[in-house]
């Protein structure tokens, strides 16, 4: 049996076997099971021998049937062959029947269609001759069960009675007119009742019937006007169209031979009545009294119309239906797109002109006119050049004059504007318009608040020699700065898209990289001159707080603090310093400034200790406050800051050390590379260096 495996079946032989199954035991009897194997093996040749002879013989067996079987398939191809001929006699007698068949229905139709036509022209005469006496006689007339065959009748005489003459057939012409016109009123009768009852075979029998009579354009208007009846009753008249036409779209196949056409008309009655009356009492209500109002409406009406036109782009209403349908849109609010960014702009200025005056108001600020031309040019360009204060400075009491609530709402305003401009604008005038906006924008947020607030910024910047000034320009920085990041985002989400493929790209760019120049130009201008405020301010603590014998006490050996009073406080300013210059910038400008700070902060250091003379004591108290001075230095995180305070420590060191070894200090690292005048400098200031002894250990 299969699977079978010699070696599993083997072991299981043996394990039947008695004394052949522990290898090695007690137990295990080789020679029985040798005897074993060997009389298997005699039953298993005997198996073998006997069902050899039972395949030879079905072998022999299934020769004999498969000669049998090829010789009843010899048999079979014959009778097919026979049976192929056969059929292929009875197709050519077939088709020659049928060849018969066509031969004398066409001539039955030759003779069958003159006949018809004679016997349906003296139909016509007969019914032509009922009108010429005055009198219909006729079931197809009287009966109104008829009218179908009536108006077929009615059709065609109406059609021969216009090539009659009028001078000999006038009266039976306006008979037959009149009957024309009577059941062309009847069938559209009968159409108007069978859609109240909503029968549609009864509609689709009467307008095949109507398609050939003049009015069966009314028929269409019937059926448009009667779709309407009942449809606008919610406040929505957008989705009211929608379901409208596409209850329409499904019915008016099975009615009319020509549904796009009237599926299409449908629509344009919608549009041209409906609609267009909709837009305009929502429009004319607010257009003079209310432009912000009226700009909503129009964004929200034609968005919604346009969305409609979109659905409606999926039912069949002919080839061109794209330009249907914008035609249509066109119709209804041409009067209102021709002028709308002369709207938006007047609104634009005016709302924008309102929010920044009434946060004004708010502060009890009157706006100061910054001016323009003549002196006020000459003034900016001296002011650029020199970095001077031009005219009184301002207390604006710590109020920076800018405010995240005021452009936001400006971004927000300028944002709708663009959606609307976007929707609104002729793709031709589209980047023209986009421009205007953003000149607006430009205008009221960048230079009417950003500007402004500089420039009162600049004006409330103390002069340097000031005591107790009171630096709020950095914070006017950090809010310039935090409002510029919220215009870029604007410029690029949604101008950008606008504008992107047009000349006025460039345009623009420019006008925004002018106005970034401008911006940069009067933040450093007024950065620069909070950092000599604060040099200043640092001066007067240094004047106030630093004496002269702080550095050559009178008693040597009580000296008990480790650093002056000075420079507790000028490191504690410091610090504050470089904190609010860290939250007022960002990016490379806060290295930037901090490396600007850290080098006047050396230079003032410096100059500071030229002003002393030191004596040996005095000279370790320098130490003392150049090592504190160094490590407030550490807070600004600037390589170069920190270099110019190690070097500074150096220096100093040559106004303790001893003369023999002044040479040896000067060679250094931090020091070989100094000009010698500057080390000079220093070591003159030591208390001794007049002594003879010093002087020439120095030269």
């Amino acid at each position: 049996q299969e699977p079978f495996v010699a070696d599993e079946y083997i072991e299981r032989l043996a394990w039947r076997t008695p004394g052949g199954g522990s290898r090695g035991g007690e137990a295990f009897d080789p020679k029985r099971l040798l005897e074993e194997f060997v009389n298997h093996i005699q039953e298993l040749q005997v198996m073998d021998e006997r069902i050899q002879r039972k395949v030879e013989k079905l072998e022999q067996q299934c020769q004999k049937e498969a000669k049998e079987f090829a010789k009843k398939v010899q048999e079979l191809q014959k009778s097919n062959q026979v049976a192929f001929q056969h059929f292929q006699e009875l197709d050519e007698h077939i088709s020659y029947v049928a060849t018969k068949v066509c031969h004398l229905g066409d001539q039955l139709e030759g003779v069958n269609t003159p006949r018809q036509r004679a016997v349906e022209a003296q139909k016509l005469m007969k019914y032509f001759n009922e009108f010429l006496d005055g009198e219909l006689k006729s079931d197809v007339f009287t009966n109104s069960e008829k009218i179908k065959e009536a108006a077929d009748i009615i059709q065609k005489l109406h059609l021969i009675a216009q090539e009659l003459p009028f001078d000999r057939f006038s009266e039976v012409k306006s008979k037959i007119a009149s009957k024309y016109h009577d059941l062309e009123c009847q069938l559209i009768q009968e159409f108007t009742s069978a859609q109240r009852r909503g029968e549609i075979s009864r509609m689709r029998e009467v307008a095949a019937v109507l398609l050939h009579f003049k009015g069966y354009s009314h028929c269409v208007d019937v059926y448009i006007k009667q779709c309407q009846e009942g449809a606008f009753l919610r406040n929505d008249v957008f989705e009211d169209a929608a379901i409208l036409c596409q209850r329409v779209n499904k019915q008016v196949g099975e009615i009319f031979s020509n549904p796009e056409t009237v599926l299409a008309k449908l629509i344009q009655n919608i549009f041209e009545v409906k609609l267009q009356s909709y837009v305009k009492d929502q429009l004319e209500e607010h257009r003079k009294s209310d432009a912000e109002q009226y700009l909503k409406n129009l964004y929200d009406l034609y968005t919604r119309t346009t969305n409609l036109s979109s659905k409606l782009m999926e039912f069949n209403l002919g080839t061109d239906k794209q330009t249907f349908l914008s035609k249509l849109i066109k119709a209804i609010f041409i009067s209102y797109l021709e002028n709308y960014i002369e709207v938006e702009i007047g609104y634009l200025k005016s709302r924008s002109a309102m929010i920044l005056q009434r946060y004004y108001d708010s502060k009890n600020h009157q706006k100061r006119s910054i001016g323009t031309g003549g002196i006020q040019d000459l003034k900016e360009r001296l002011r650029q050049r020199t970095n001077l204060p031009l005219g009184p400075s301002i207390d604006t009491h710590g109020e920076t004059f800018l405010s995240q609530e005021v452009v936001v709402n400006l971004l927000q305003e300028t944002k709708q504007a663009f959606e609307r401009c976007h929707r609104l604008s002729d793709p031709s005038d589209l980047p023209k318009n986009a421009f205007r906006i953003f000149s607006m924008l430009v205008e009221f947020l960048c230079t009417e608040h950003i500007d402004y607030a500089l420039e009162t910024g600049l004006a409330g910047i103390p002069s340097s020699d000031s005591k107790n000034a009171n630096l709020y320009f950095l914070d006017v920085v950090h809010q310039a700065n935090t409002i510029f990041h919220l215009f870029d985002k604007q410029f690029n989400d949604h101008l950008m898209p606008l504008i992107s493929s047009s000349p006025k790209l460039s345009e623009c760019l420019q006008k925004k990289k002018d106005i970034i120049e401008q911006m940069e130009v009067k933040l450093d201008m007024g950065i620069d001159r909070t950092l000599n405020c604060m040099i200043g301010q640092m001066k007067h603590i240094l004047a106030a707080e630093q004496k002269k014998t702080d550095f050559k006490p009178e008693d040597e050996n009580n000296v008990l603090i480790q650093y002056t009073n000075a420079c507790v406080k000028v490191c504690g300013y410091v610090r504050k310093q470089v904190e609010k210059i860290r939250n007022s910038m960002d990016g490379k400008n806060v290295d930037t400034v901090l490396m600007e700070f850290g080098v006047r902060f050396h230079r003032l250091i410096y100059e500071h200790l030229q002003q002393y003379s030191y004596s040996c004591m005095g000279g370790m108290l320098a130490i003392c406050d150049v090592a504190e001075y160094r490590k407030c230095a550490k807070d600004f995180k600037i390589a170069l800051v920190l270099q110019l305070f190690d070097t500074l420590h150096a220096l100093c060191n040559l106004l303790v050390v001893a003369p023999d070894n002044l040479k040896q200090v000067c060679s250094g690292e931090q020091l070989a590379n100094l000009d010698k005048n500057i080390l000079h400098s220093f070591v003159q200031l030591r208390v001794d260096y007049r002594s003879a002894r010093l002087a020439r250990h120095f030269s």
